[in-house]
């Protein structure tokens, strides 16, 4: 169906055509390329994220990044092939700056995925079939790249009235819309039935120039008998624009700032509807494009439908590029495309033409000269702008000028400098300005942002002081309430207090009752924690080690039994005048602190100079009450003087010894190091001898009971020699002095277990030097193993483990003539017989194990020689048989 009622757009300008270059011959398919980079931004809105690992074999149109969000769309594989780098790559914009892509390594099979075509998508729901187009990753091919699945998710109180087929193609050069209409007419005709089918319009419009009759009569062809106008109008640029486009069919006007659906209009480029065809009815993802092949620098001039990725330097050598000619390298028509700075850029799925221009051809545009004023841009303005103004504005950056007078209302379709004489570049001047007012668009939000935040911050901090000075007043009032209920109270005597029973029942014990109930709660927590391990790991140490705690829990509270006297025994007066006087230290420090709160105040009135009266008033009255009852209590028992002597040497000599130790661990000592040692030594053994005497001089503590004191000390001293032998096992690998370390401590810690074993006989006599003698010699053999297995691990040579062997044997020596001499009767050697063994299997044993040895390490190597391993394979089964035989 057709209509010639169409309308004309104001400017606009006849650029000479030189379309017949390329639309002469049909669509060609270029050879599949080596390597694809198949960028993630190809589209408006945010990149995509990559779903592939490096590696990782991919299969053609699988999905290898996923869409990043609303405005987003993913990115499918455009061949088969490895995923070789996913990083920065070289991408088609004027800035020549890299962006991140998923490069493929083709295989050559060009082998697909599974595909789920929907012949019968009227039987889908609308959210299925819009879902169908959003993973194909099908976006605006008219050159916008907007995401096609979001433009046809309008919301849903705005209706659809005209669905606008764009078919214009008004750039001098570019054919590939041409040609597609030509080739695939029915195709597009199948997917503007599933846009319908989609958003229900109440009628279709397919505009076309009327420079294409063979696409126009492929498009009535195609129609047929549908409902579908096929509007021809006059060729003028830039009658493609979308605004520009729903004026000459519709005759209305998109308002300014608005978009298209605002006026019930949907605009599709003919190339977006092939590719909604191909997802739904083929259920392919958009992985190619037709692109126009075109300039006197190429010697066939064509349009191809090339791969998403393929390199810009293959389809122009596909093309016969001719470089000697090649002066400017243009993706998209020559008025509003751009040139690319590299020919290693990939075709993406914005790129509907590649222009290779010679200078005659497109020859540079001359120096731009002073504007006269003449008008000519805006009678070819086809947004009705005026863009000498614009021009002025953007000079002298006035950027409320710029926006009053609806700087972005313009498209860029760059015929206002293509008419001015004197050559003002006046798109570049619109773009620079509307990138400044963006960016300072973005400064201003984030700035109201962080003011919001700073304003909603000082309101939480109001409202958080407000909340403390309530919670403030809160506590003041309760204590008022519970001071003056305290004093009721106090007036009142209340022998039944089970309360006042109990701390009086504190305030009566002695400190020595204080410190054997504290020793007994520790002795019970103990035996608890050891009666809970042993229920979950019965072992005989943890029933030893029970029953012991059991023991001492028992002694710890018979001691306390014993030293808290007949139970109905009443406190002493001294212990009720002691009560007293904490009570009266604290009400005077609770006075004397509002006390010095009122006195801060700088103005007081009447009521708080009452107040302050009142309260030094009663300060007084409780500092009498204080002396009075201080005086009554009689003094605490002076310590011993010896006592706290006998502390300070300790601390002294405990100081000392350290320092000495810190000294004796250098390795190498200067004489002023020397010096400081021996004067140090000798510091400490008088401070030892001088602790010694205190202690002689100092009067014995009560008796605790027998062992007790003993006991606890010995299970310190596990618990300590426990954890460092636990802490050094833990160290992985240790080196010579850290393995003599933990056999010293784990003999220690033999011992102290020892020592926390319940006599069973008389204590022993102590140890001989013999048996001193054995343990030192068993401790310097296990150093010197130590140090021999350290050594063999790291490789040492064979000097320092003859060296280190000779040691080892000097002191096994040494150990047995410390057995000799410690008295002890020698152990009881049990053998056990082995069968003899000949020394040709001894020899044949040998062999297969050195040989299975060298075949593990060769497999365990990284880059091991298969021949190598075949060999030493061999060897292994060669010896395993001649041991078989002998055998």
């Amino acid at each position: 169906m057709t209509s010639l009622n169409v309308w004309d757009i104001h400017g606009g300008i006849h650029p000479p055509e030189c379309k017949e270059l390329s639309n002469r011959t049909p669509i060609q398919r270029p050879p599949l390329p080596a390597r694809l980079a198949v960028p993630l931004v190809q589209h408006l809105g945010a990149p995509a994220e990559p779903c592939v690992t490096l590696g990782e074999r991919v299969l053609k149109g699988q999905k290898i990044a996923e869409a990043a969000g609303f405005v987003s769309a993913p990115v499918h594989a455009p061949t088969s092939g490895t995923v070789s780098f996913i990083g920065p790559q070289p991408y088609p914009h004027v800035s020549g700056m890299l962006s991140a892509a998923i490069v493929i390594d083709s295989d050559g099979q060009d082998e697909w995925i599974e595909l789920h075509p929907q012949p019968d998508y009227r039987a889908l729901q609308p959210d299925q079939l819009l879902e169908q187009i959003r993973q194909a990753g099908i976006s605006g091919l008219g050159g916008a790249g907007f995401p096609t699945a979001v433009k046809l998710n309008g919301p849903p109180t705005r209706e659809i009235r005209a669905l606008i087929i764009n078919g214009t193609e008004c750039e001098p050069y570019i054919t590939a819309d041409d040609r597609l209409m030509r080739e695939k007419a029915n195709e597009l005709v199948a997917g503007i039935e599933i846009l319908v089918h989609l958003i229900q319009p109440e009628q279709v419009l397919i505009g076309i120039e009327d420079n294409k009759p063979e696409a126009i009569e492929a498009i009535r062809t195609a129609v047929g008998d549908r409902e579908f106008l096929v509007k021809v109008f006059p060729t003028k640029y830039p009658s493609g624009g979308e605004k520009q486009l729903i004026q000459i069919l519709t005759g209305e006007e998109v308002p300014s700032g608005g978009l298209p659906a605002d006026i019930g209009m949907l605009c599709q480029n003919v190339g977006t509807c092939v590719a909604i065809h191909d997802a739904v009815l083929l259920g392919k993802p958009l992985i190619s494009r037709v692109t126009t092949l075109t300039g006197e620098a190429l010697a066939r001039p064509m349009n191809v439908e090339a791969l998403i990725g393929t390199p810009v330097a293959d389809l122009l050598a596909f093309a016969g590029l001719d470089p000697a000619r090649l002066n400017r390298l243009i993706m998209g028509g020559p008025m509003m495309g751009y040139t690319l700075p590299s020919m290693d850029v990939p075709l993406i799925k914005t790129t509907n033409c590649l222009l290779a221009s010679t200078l005659t051809e497109l020859p540079s545009p001359p120096p731009a000269l002073p504007c006269i004023r003449c008008g000519e841009c805006a009678e070819a303005c086809p947004a009705s702008l005026l863009p000498q103004q614009l021009h002025f504005f953007a000079l002298g950056q006035e950027h409320e000028q710029l926006k009053a007078y609806n700087l972005f209302d313009c498209i860029e379709c760059g015929a206002c400098a293509y008419v001015c004489p004197s050559s003002i570049p006046l798109v570049q001047y619109y773009r620079a300005a509307k990138g400044e007012i963006r960016e300072l668009e973005q400064k201003q939000q984030k700035a109201e942002h962080s003011k919001q935040r700073f304003e909603l911050r000082q309101e939480r901090l109001r409202r958080a002081e407000e909340q403390k000075e309530a919670d403030r007043k809160a506590r003041t009032e309760r204590a008022a309430k519970a001071k003056a209920a305290q004093a009721e109270a106090s007036s009142i005597p209340n022998q039944d207090d089970p309360v006042a029973r109990v701390q009086a029942q504190k305030a009566g014990l002695s400190e020595q009752q204080k410190k054997l109930k504290i020793e007994a709660s520790m002795a019970q927590v103990a035996l608890k924690k050891a009666e809970k391990q042993l229920a979950i790991h019965a072992t005989p140490e943890l029933e030893a080690q029970v029953a012991e705690l059991r023991t001492a829990a028992a002694n710890a509270q018979k001691a306390l039994d014993e030293a808290a006297g007949p139970a109905d025994a009443s406190p002493a007066a001294p212990q009720v005048n002691d009560e007293a006087a904490k009570k009266a230290k604290i009400e005077a420090a609770m006075l004397r602190a509002q006390i010095r709160k009122l006195e801060k105040l700088d103005a007081r009135d009447a009521d708080q100079n009452t107040e302050l009266s009142r309260l030094q008033a009663q300060l007084t009255e409780v500092e009498k009450t204080l002396a009075s009852v201080q005086d009554t209590t009689p003094a605490p028992p002076a310590k011993p003087a010896n006592d706290d002597a006998a502390k300070k040497a300790k601390i002294e000599a405990a100081m000392l010894r350290a320092q000495v130790r810190k000294l004796e661990k250098l390795d190498s000592r200067d004489a002023d190091q020397d010096a400081e040692l021996s004067r140090l030594q000798a510091q400490l053994t008088e401070a030892e001898k001088t602790l010694a005497t205190l202690q002689d001089t100092t009067p014995a503590t009560p008796a605790k009971p027998a062992n007790y004191d003993a006991a606890k000390k010995a299970k310190i001293e596990a618990a300590m020699l426990r954890a460092q032998v636990r802490k050094l096992e833990k160290l992985e690998p240790r080196d010579t002095e850290q393995e003599a370390e933990l056999t010293r401590l784990r003999s220690q810690l033999a011992e102290a277990e020892t020592a926390l074993e319940p006599p069973k006989e008389p204590k022993l006599a102590a140890k001989t030097p013999g048996e001193e003698a054995l343990k030192k010699a068993k401790i310097e053999l296990a150093m010197k193993r130590a140090e021999l297995k350290k050594a063999e691990k790291a490789g040492a040579e064979e000097s320092q483990l003859g060296k280190l062997r000779d040691a080892l044997a000097s002191a096994e020596q040494a150990l047995h003539e410390a057995e000799a001499q410690s008295g002890k009767p020698a152990p009881d050697l049990v053998r056990t017989d082995k069968q003899p063994i000949d020394e040709q299997t001894r020899t044949l044993k040998t062999e297969v194990a050195f040989a299975r040895a060298d075949l593990r390490k060769l497999e365990r190597a990284d880059n091991g020689d298969p021949a190598a391993i075949e060999r030493a394979q061999a060897r292994l089964s060669d010896a395993e048989r001649k041991l078989q035989e002998h055998t």
